[in-house]
């Protein structure tokens, strides 16, 4: 999963997220460099003009993003209030409403596919309001609070300037602290917050930021190491200065929530734990499924095609087994898988030194899978420990092109018993390189529309996120047939989520029955399908992209392979699905199409 810079208005817990849409009627070809201008060109420069105003927009209303384009420290962290947020929302439609007006028959085909992405970007902010999305900042493993103890590392502190910009920022946690507390009372009131029983442990997210020693948290540690442009007479005041600021802003920010989650938020949570149980809850799932599919497909539709892909890996997995020559059931195969102690290691070293490992090798097979390559580079980094233990296995957190920080890989180290490895070649396949890292860097090249630089869509980069697990077995990974079952039980996961998303949020399943099946059906460590299940609770729909972007991608790939015959190229094929920039699935299919007319 991909964690970098959001759009969102409101609620944090959809970053890389896009509203239905019907299938555009467009061709582009495969470079947007190729594509002749319509006639229409002064539309096209009105199209351009709205693109502009609504970036000028996100910069007066998001002073860390707007900061973060200039390669400065910003000095305020925003507003989050409930009337800010409507008063934004409100002006998306107002952008929608004018986009509308401009005829798209006047438009070049590929602004036709810039104008119906920011489309469906304006639609995903409406509709979030409308459901009352900004009322859940937080959800099983990431919250606005956890994003915030980023903040160190995402700031260009090189300065005396910065610095004082950065000490400013504490000083102002609190006060958006406040705001976030008062968003989540309003959705109290309105019987829209986190399911209660995801939230059993979550409170070491916040109390680990709940010291008595400025020196021991994360907020001071750009006072602990200053680079040498700070000259040493202005370091003791900078100290002393982060020092106060990190107990008055951020210690006292995080103090009141701890507060505030543990006596009164927790014990008010919802007892239920589907989408459909919220106030208008089906409509509100169906626009999730939408938003995080890209697709016109229902609840009972996407469920189907889970049991499905489920019952054809499974008999993969079955193949799989046979490989390394267990003869027990596959239920034993599962148990022995997470008992043995040959497959896990005991030290966060180990661990991170295995992915490391893993995710160097792909590099040096890059070139014989991709013509273009991202200038970018990455690290692989702990899960930071105030939030390892609800945490995912590993996730990628991306930074901006223009920063001086690389792509992070982050592997969970906590609970080394629950950590596998040969599950790891999926895991780092899919967040680092070909995945998450290689598309997300890339994207970050491309010369498009500046809003699109900083829109991601989940279905197109979970379902290459997983499209790259099996790229693996193309350049000489999964040659252990245990780690080749790990590749398909990581398929399966993502199969599973199918179905138990779905389950829970529109047909009635329990957490238990999703406990139970994803048990029966993976080799996933029981933690991961406890952290897991609770993640999917907490945010409906959002499992849905992996499998079904996948899917249209292998789609896809299977038409051009068919098409050209010998003439295919799969670095041309992956450089086509990836230079066009993040896209709907409905779009991704009309490129790749066109693409392979080009080709003939």
């Amino acid at each position: 999963m991909y964690r970098g810079v959001g759009l969102r208005f409101g609620s944090i817990a959809a970053v890389t997220s896009i509203l239905l849409r019907p299938t555009l009627a467009i061709l582009i070809p495969f470079a947007a460099a190729s594509l002749a201008p319509a006639p229409g060109a002064a539309q096209d420069a009105e199209l351009h003009a709205l693109f502009d105003e609504f970036m000028d927009f996100r910069r007066q209303e998001e002073p860390r993003f707007a900061a973060s384009l200039a390669g400065v420290s910003p000095t305020t962290l925003g507003s989050m209030t409930e009337a800010d947020i409507e008063r934004r929302a409100a002006a998306a439609d107002g952008f929608r409403d004018r986009l509308l007006g401009i005829p798209r028959d006047r438009l070049s085909d590929e602004d036709l596919v810039h104008r119906d992405i920011f489309e469906t970007m304006l639609g995903d902010r409406i509709g979030d309001v409308r459901f009352g999305g900004h009322f859940l900042p937080i959800n099983a493993d990431s919250g606005f609070h956890i994003g915030m103890a980023r903040l160190p590392n995402s700031l260009p502190l090189r300065t005396v300037a910065d610095y004082e910009a950065y000490i400013a920022l504490l000083r102002d946690i609190p006060r958006t602290f406040d705001e976030h507390i008062a968003l989540m009372r309003r959705g109290m009131e309105r019987g829209i917050t986190v399911p209660r029983v995801v939230l059993e442990g979550y409170e070491v997210t916040i109390a680990s930021h709940v010291l008595e020693d400025p020196e021991a948290s994360v907020f001071y540690a750009p006072f602990a190491a200053f680079p040498e442009r700070i000259p040493e007479a202005e370091r003791p005041r900078l100290r002393a200065a982060g020092a106060e600021a990190v107990l008055a802003g951020a210690v006292v920010a995080y103090r009141t929530f701890l507060d505030f989650f543990e006596n009164e938020y927790r014990p008010a949570a919802r007892t239920t734990i589907g989408a459909s149980d919220l106030p208008n809850g089906r409509e509100y799932y169906a626009f999730l499924i939408g938003r995080f599919t890209t697709l016109d497909r229902t609840a009972e539709e996407i469920h189907q095609v889970g049991l499905g892909e489920v019952e054809r890996i499974r008999s993969e997995m079955d193949e799989a087994m046979r490989a390394t020559g267990f003869e027990g059931t596959f239920a034993e195969f599962l148990e022995f898988l997470r008992t043995d102690s040959r497959f896990y290691v005991d030290t966060p070293e180990e661990l991170l030194r295995e992915a490391m490992w893993i995710v160097k090798r792909m590099d040096g097979a890059l070139p014989r899978l991709f013509g273009r390559l991202p200038r970018q580079p990455y690290t692989v980094e702990p899960v930071p420990d105030a939030i390892a233990p609800k945490y995912t296995g590993g996730r990628y957190v991306g930074a901006a092109l223009t920063s001086t920080q690389p792509g992070r890989y982050w592997v969970n180290t906590y609970q080394l018993d629950s950590r596998p490895l040969y599950t790891l070649e999926s895991l780092s396949l899919h967040e680092a390189v070909p995945g998450h890292h290689l598309q997300n860097a890339l994207a970050k090249e491309l010369d498009l529309p500046e809003f699109r630089r900083y829109y991601g869509i989940g279905a197109y980069g979970e379902g290459w996120g997983l499209y790259s697990e099996r790229l693996g077995l193309e350049v000489g990974f999964y040659e252990d047939p245990y780690n080749n079952f790990g590749r398909l039980t990581y398929e399966m996961w993502r199969a599973c989520r199918l179905v138990v998303d779905t389950g829970m949020h529109a047909l009635g399943w329990t957490r238990q029955q999703t406990l139970d099946y994803l048990a029966a059906n993976t080799a996933l460590s029981i933690h991961e399908i406890t952290t897991e299940t609770d993640r999917y609770i907490a945010w409906p729909g959002q499992a849905l992209g992996y499998k079904m972007g996948e899917l249209k991608i292998r789609e896809l790939r299977a038409l051009a392979e068919a098409e050209l015959g010998d003439a295919f190229d799969v670095r041309a094929f992956h450089d086509a699905v990836l230079l066009n920039g993040p896209v709907t699935l409905p779009v991704l299919d009309t490129v790749i199409r066109r693409w392979i007319e080009t080709q003939r």
